[in-house]
């Protein structure tokens, strides 16, 4: 059997418009892949208070929470908002919704609890996070900062809070 026609055109006219439809389709495909699609797993590791592993596809895959930054676990309130992450994520099982990737090649997503709940939102609301307003313009983000700054939950009761950016720079290197 002889197919006579085909879904992909022998020539593409003007050629311009061809080179930019397919220069729009390329960039589309490469964002996408950079997102990654939504997944569930089980959260096998906590790291620190703003990146866990989730077993996916039968490996840990390291997932760093988009728009928030914990304190460093040397800092104060760093140790705290790994517990709080231990304790609402480990062992659970969440759903991943990336959101990019990270140079480190860290996927940066929401991460959603079993109770149907943002981690990274509810460790802004318990003071245990900045809104990392550089890397994400969520104003969500920041009016639950806002709340917990004013409750003074977590390190907000600390008057003069460092943010984990100013101490990374100012932080002797390993």
């Amino acid at each position: 059997m002889r197919v006579t026609h085909s879904l992909i055109p022998k020539t593409c006219e003007p050629p311009a418009i061809c080179f930019f439809a397919g220069l729009v389709f390329s960039l589309l495909l490469s964002t996408a892949a950079a997102r990654g699609a939504e997944f569930a797993g089980e959260v096998v590791g906590v790291t620190d208070g703003d990146t866990i592993k989730v077993l996916h596809e039968g490996k840990a895959e390291r997932i760093r929470l988009s728009g928030i930054d914990c304190p460093e676990k040397k800092q104060p309130f760093g140790s705290r908002a790994k517990q709080f992450t231990s304790e609402h994520a480990f062992g659970k099982t969440v759903t991943v919704q990336p959101t990019g990737r990270a140079h480190r090649g860290r996927t940066i997503a929401e991460v959603i609890l079993p109770n149907g709940r943002s981690l990274n939102q509810e460790l802004l609301k318990a003071g245990l996070a900045w809104w990392f307003r550089s890397y994400s313009k969520d104003m969500r983000l920041g009016t639950l900062e806002q709340e917990a700054r004013l409750a003074k939950h977590g390190l907000w009761a600390d008057p003069h809070p460092v943010p984990p950016w100013e101490f990374r720079r100012t932080a002797p290197q390993k």
